[in-house]
């Protein structure tokens, strides 16, 4: 017997609610049966396996993560609408670890190109318009954006700049600053 009340999306906001607890990676479909009080069984007429439910997982942190962005980069340009970009990403990771790791989550191709990772990557773009970057150097950047970012967060979020002077959020200022230089300056192909 199916539990009222459950579906697809309820499990998958539970599953990231529980990605933040324990970590994306601890995610199982057994831990959210525990969660709901019900047989592991009973989720299955709602998600077919563990992957779909880390797949639901992954597009709604995109989601929210696009929304954010979006909301952050109304009205902004150059420098103004980086800080704002990279600050969204910074931020969403440490309100929500589980979900910022879940947006990592290797999507199939079709998920891929219906999911909110299509909105970054425009939204990406078209902060790129505003420093005269045009194609192939507008992906060469957006490549480097998306590594610093995620690279500068996950090692942060790791403690990897917590023994050290000077505070990580100075740093962050530092490399918001050089890659806006960078972007103004962007060397020719």
């Amino acid at each position: 017997m199916v539990r009222a009340g459950l579906t697809a999306e309820r499990l998958a906001r539970a599953g990231a609610e529980l990605a933040d607890e324990v970590g994306f990676d601890r995610v199982t479909v057994s831990e959210l049966a525990r969660r709901f009080d019900v047989k592991v069984a009973s989720l299955y007429s709602h998600i077919r396996n563990s992957h779909e439910l880390k797949t639901r997982i992954a597009l709604l942190a995109l989601e929210e993560l696009a929304d954010r962005a979006a909301d952050a980069l109304a009205g902004r340009a150059g420098k103004d609408a980086l800080v704002a970009l990279a600050d969204v990403y910074r931020d969403y990771a440490r309100e929500h670890p589980g979900r910022y790791a879940a947006a990592q989550y290797r999507l199939g191709p079709e998920d891929a190109a219906g999911s909110a990772g299509v909105r970054h990557a425009q939204m990406t773009r078209a902060l790129l318009r505003g420093y005269d970057l045009t194609e192939p150097d507008q992906t060469h950047a957006v490549r480097l954006l998306g590594s610093v970012f995620h690279g500068y967060v996950s090692i942060e979020m790791g403690g990897g700049f917590s023994h050290s002077a000077p505070d990580s959020q100075e740093t962050w200022s530092r490399i918001l600053d050089a890659l806006d230089a960078l972007l103004r300056t962007w060397p020719s192909s």
